[in-house]
């Protein structure tokens, strides 16, 4: 999970220690050496539901998840948890809860892939085998590439971030401590995961300002490293006009290179002039860098110049290595990294793996399908969804590039339910029935065009 490797840059003795007593309570040796039919390389969203899928189908002990992390965090949850609707226990489960009872926990993380060999090494020196493998290992958040960000956020309760378990938490009562100056908000220059997060609690937070009778003396900016506010052209206009009526400053290709906590200042790169620019802020959230897991970018056999593991981009199966796929974040699928690509990957991979086990041939298709829930204030959201060129690929039989409370509520509430019961035991595998359903045939075409 995320939060445990940003928890061991943050404290890496502690860690050091609490995984070390972890180990020492296990009956692993490190002279074991176990093989299973199916490996799946992390117990976050797309592991979990793996494994859910799989155990039904191979039996009890046939399925390993590999995943060090005791617990789990449902991550979508966590803008509102920043702006102050719901709280951070309402995202926590207790892994040994999410993971199917059927399937072996491995509480260790891979250190070593050795895919020629069909063999991983964990951190506590197993060596397991498989026959097949989902790697499914999330992102790696990478603070410590900016100089101070981790001081600041360890210091200052006016720099948090949304992103990472052990600050979540400090985001709302920052947002309530500004009453003046720059409220800055930034999109760094990595893929992250959930691309409209960092904007999303944004405008949480310049309604607050607003309703508090501050945001006259509050000025409100998004820094992003990117040219455009959102990737898919139609929900962009959208989001354009919320921040031209709500007065907030985008300032575009605009990278956060430095925080000086001590200053209150937040450095930032343009990306098209290589100038340095500095910020004074009241309050800073900041959205890190990201990465696929160290673990994984150093397999070259596996991953590509990124360090995503090569899959592909239709049955989301290795380009080299048959038996092996990847859901979520460290694939290197074109599309953005949500939980929602989460599931459809998931039921792609569920079809494709499950025939090429039963040597049959591999038949589903991956659309690039995601979606991001654009919260733009307490009861409102644009709905994004999409495929991998851009185009949207919208359930409901409305325009949901307006704001609207249905939305709203759809994420705040109905969400979270269907990921735990639903989405985590692998019965939820994305949209795609019920759009088709829903719209009694209808094609993405009828729809009224923004």
């Amino acid at each position: 999970m995320q939060g445990v490797r940003v928890f061991v840059q943050h404290n890496r003795g502690a860690c050091i220690i609490n995984t070390c007593r972890m180990f020492s309570t296990t009956h692993h040796r490190a002279a074991d050496q176990r093989s299973y039919k199916l490996v799946v390389v992390g117990g976050g969203t797309g592991g979990c539901s793996t494994a859910a899928r799989f155990c039904h189908q191979l039996g009890k002990g046939k399925v390993a998840v590999i995943e060090p992390s005791e617990t789990h965090y449902y991550q979508p949850l966590w803008t509102l948890v920043g702006g102050g609707i719901k709280t951070f226990k309402e995202t926590v489960r207790s892994m040994k809860d999410v993971l199917p009872k059927e399937c072996d926990w491995i509480k260790a993380k891979v250190t070593n892939f050795d895919p020629d060999n069909n063999t991983v090494v964990t951190s506590d020196g197993q060596k397991i085998k498989y026959d097949f493998m989902v790697v499914s290992m999330g992102m790696q958040l990478n603070f410590d590439q900016i100089p101070g960000a981790l001081e600041a956020l360890k210091n200052d309760p006016q720099v948090v971030s949304n992103y990472a378990p052990w600050t979540v938490e400090k985001t709302f009562p920052a947002i309530r401590n500004t009453r003046d100056g720059n409220a800055i908000f930034t999109f760094p220059n990595t893929p992250i995961k959930c691309a409209g997060a960092p904007q999303k609690i944004m405008y949480l937070a310049e309604e607050h300002f607003r309703k508090n009778g501050v945001r006259d003396k509050v000025t409100v900016l998004y820094n992003t490293a990117l040219g455009v506010i959102f990737g898919v052209k139609k929900y962009a206009e959208r989001l354009m006009k919320v921040v031209e009526k709500r007065h907030i400053k985008v300032n575009y290709r605009r990278n956060l290179i430095e925080v000086k906590s001590n200053k209150k200042e937040a450095v930032f790169e343009n990306l098209d002039t290589g100038e340095k620019e500095t910020f004074t802020y009241s309050m800073l959230h900041l959205t890190p860098p990201m990465s696929a897991p160290d673990e994984l970018r150093q397999c070259k056999k596996l991953v590509n110049e990124a360090g995503y593991l090569e899959v592909n981009n239709d049955t989301l199966q290795s380009t080299r290595y048959p038996n092996i796929f990847s859901i979520g974040d460290c694939n290197s699928a074109p599309t953005s990294k949500t939980a929602a690509a989460v599931a459809s990957q998931g039921g792609v991979v569920m079809k494709n793996l499950g025939a090429l086990m039963n040597g049959k041939p591999m038949l589903k298709r991956y659309d690039g399908y995601t979606s991001c829930p654009l919260i733009t204030s307490r009861g409102r959201c644009i709905l994004a969804e999409f495929d991998y060129n851009g185009n949207p690929l919208e359930t409901f039989p409305i325009d949901q590039g307006k704001e609207r409370w249905s939305m709203y509520h759809l994420k705040a509430d109905v969400l979270p339910f269907m990921y735990w019961n639903a989405m985590l035991t692998g019965h939820w595998n994305g949209p795609g029935f019920f759009r088709k359903a829903i719209r009694l045939g209808l094609s993405d075409g009828s729809i009224k065009k923004s």
